[in-house]
């Protein structure tokens, strides 16, 4: 026989691809396995009804997890099954067909406004504080020398209307940069992400041109102004980032 070979079928070369098969497969069920730990299973509304999908491989068994700094414990997947609220419903009776709001669209939770319902706590730096802080509280941050400070500005929607008036800058204090811009819109007070965000400085203001001037007194609140949870960051992202589609309706519309 020839050398490796172990009978005159098998040799040693046919026995490591056979490995190498086995240990690939594994691996590839073992991670798609551990990313169903969130958001499995899949809750599907279609054609009037609530359907509960797991698909392949199977949810992996409970695991508790000690979170850093608060000691919580987590156990994923979760006993407790989220209850969402689908605020839209299909424009056509057959499955696949795409989804349309119900209500008021910038605030239905869906299409370009989705979010996840994440925990009601901070986002955390290594230190165990809340990372994502107003100026007024992180004090050993300042605009940077030759940079405009847009804190009194006026911003203004896409209709050329102003919603509100820049009163803080929220920044990120693990990775220095600025997070969030404050916006008092009459009375009450918003955040809204700097990539939304256009700092004019020649004339002034900042444009926010994903919702209109009036779309403002509609955003998403915080529970304190000294810190965001994760879930309120995720509503606030996604109240502006519906008014990429939703804000006025000709944006719904094609192009063509």
């Amino acid at each position: 026989m020839p050398v490796g070979a172990i009978t005159n079928y098998i040799d040693v070369a046919q026995l490591v691809l056979y490995v190498f098969w086995f240990f690939f497969f594994a691996l590839i069920f073992y991670i798609r396995t551990e990313d169903k730990r969130e958001g499995y299973p899949v809750q599907s509304q279609r054609m009037g009804r609530t359907k509960m999908m797991e698909g392949f491989p199977p949810l992996p068994k409970p695991k508790q997890f000690k979170m850093p700094h608060t000691g919580t414990i987590v156990e994923k997947p979760s006993p407790d099954r989220p209850a969402y609220k689908l605020n839209a419903k299909p424009i056509a009776d057959f499955p696949g067909a795409p989804l349309t709001p119900t209500g008021n669209p910038m605030l239905a939770g869906v299409g370009p406004g989705s979010y996840a319902v994440r925990a009601e706590e901070p986002d955390l730096t290594d230190t165990g504080e809340p990372r994502i802080r107003p100026m007024r509280v992180a004090k050993h941050f300042s605009i940077a020398k030759g940079d405009p400070d847009p804190r009194g500005w006026p911003v203004i929607g896409c209709d050329g209307q102003q919603g509100g008036i820049c009163k803080e800058i929220w920044v990120d204090t693990a990775e220095p940069c600025v997070r969030y811009f404050e916006i008092d819109a009459g009375g009450k007070r918003m955040l809204a992400p700097t990539p939304l965000c256009n700092v004019r400085a020649k004339k002034g203001v900042i444009e926010v041109d994903s919702i209109t001037g009036a779309q403002f007194k509609d955003a998403p609140t915080l529970k304190s102004y000294d810190q965001i949870t994760l879930a309120e960051e995720d509503k606030v992202v996604a109240y502006l980032g519906a008014g990429k589609l939703y804000a006025t309706p000709d944006r719904v519309e094609p192009y063509l």
